[in-house]
């Protein structure tokens, strides 16, 4: 049976353009996708940037949900560091109330996260770990991010103020805590009849083999490792879940789903050219702007790179899955082999909308 395939859309804002276009185009994508035949349709959730409107998972899945008819919608991830767990539940509740077993709830960790786990996170290791291939897959050299300077902590602190981070908690007490209000085993001895019994699935998402990891497979959940945002640590992110997985009511086995960055054209120059803006995207993202609007080609060709700037940006663009359907297949097929995926989440950014339909096309036809 083939390993099947969803994606993963963050609403990209790109130049000349705004949030309203970018939401329309994220709605005609899940519409493209459900006749595309691929499993599921979620949304990221990232806050205070110029290039993404997806900031309300809830919101934008309602709307989703109601433009299509059968295909999964979801959250890929709400972070739940935002948030008391009994909202999450209400919300995600209610949308699946009306759309029950089509949505996806998935929870994200981001929101608990200190600045010194950052700087933990990305600190030059004592022995540097070299890039490595794993059946056919690319593992890169961890990126230090040594850039960061005290702008970018100015703003990471202002960021959260803004969005009301709470104090460092329990991850897996968070979502057990979700998981109660949907089951009617939390509250309390209040009633939550938005959530409770709400037909739908719950996800944990994670880039590493921490907490996420850990809470997913305690909590018998299934599990999506980020390698679109953290490749160098995807083999040990799916290695520590499956080792704390503990069969449930819910999952009697590890389910994986593992993400990639993907664009895919009729021939792999075709392909290159509109990527070629994501290096400046994800410097924007690594940088104290966010992630930017996402420029054109002719855009991102005037920009003129330091050496340093491709360090910070070189494990995300060379684990990029760009060109032709049969080069793009033939790299998803490692990440599936090397993590032993049931499932691939794909996320493709290009500036013209119908560049990303037409790259969903194109590999939902040679995946076949």
């Amino acid at each position: 049976m083939t390993t099947p395939l969803s994606v993963l859309d963050l609403s990209p804002v790109v130049s000349g353009s705004g949030a309203a276009e970018a939401l329309r185009d994220t709605i005609d994508l899940a519409q493209h996708a459900e006749r595309l035949g691929y499993r599921r349709f979620w949304v990221a959730e990232h806050h205070l940037v110029p290039g993404v409107a997806s900031s309300s998972p809830a919101v934008l899945i309602a709307l989703i949900v109601s433009a299509t008819k059968t295909i999964r919608v979801g959250s890929g991830a709400v972070l739940l560091g935002y948030y008391p767990p009994l909202l999450v539940a209400e919300q995600f509740g209610t949308i699946a109330h009306l759309h029950p077993d089509r949505v996806d709830l998935g929870l994200g960790r981001s929101g608990f996260v200190r600045k010194d786990e950052v700087l933990k996170k990305f600190a030059a290791p004592a022995v540097p770990t070299p890039a490595r291939v794993v059946d056919g897959l690319l593992i890169p050299e961890r990126p230090t991010l040594a850039f960061r300077s005290e702008r970018f902590w100015e703003r990471y602190e202002a960021r959260e103020r803004l969005l009301g981070k709470r104090d460092p908690v329990d991850y897996t007490d968070q979502v057990t805590q979700v998981l109660g209000f949907l089951e009617g085993t939390n509250g309390d001895g209040f009633d939550v009849p938005s959530a409770r019994d709400a037909a739908l699935d719950v996800w944990v998402l994670g880039s590493s083999a921490g907490a996420s990891a850990e809470a997913a497979g305690r909590l018998g959940l299934p599990f999506t490792a980020n390698y679109h945002v953290s490749p160098t640590s995807v083999l040990e992110a799916v290695e520590a879940y499956r080792a704390a997985f503990v069969p449930s009511h819910r999952l009697a086995r590890p389910w994986v789903s593992v993400s990639a960055d993907v664009v895919v054209a009729p021939d792999d120059d075709t392909a290159r050219e509109l990527a070629s803006p994501y290096a400046q995207w994800v410097l924007s993202i690594r940088d104290s702007r966010g992630a930017e609007r996402f420029a054109t080609p002719a855009e991102a060709a005037t920009r003129t790179w330091t050496d340093d700037e491709r360090k910070i940006v070189a494990d995300r663009i060379d684990t990029q899955f760009v060109g032709s359907p049969a080069t793009v297949v033939e790299r998803l097929h490692a990440l599936r082999r090397a993590t032993k995926a049931d499932e691939l989440l794909v996320t493709t950014v290009t500036h013209d909308h119908a560049d990303r339909v037409r790259s969903y096309e194109l590999l939902a036809d040679a995946w076949r």
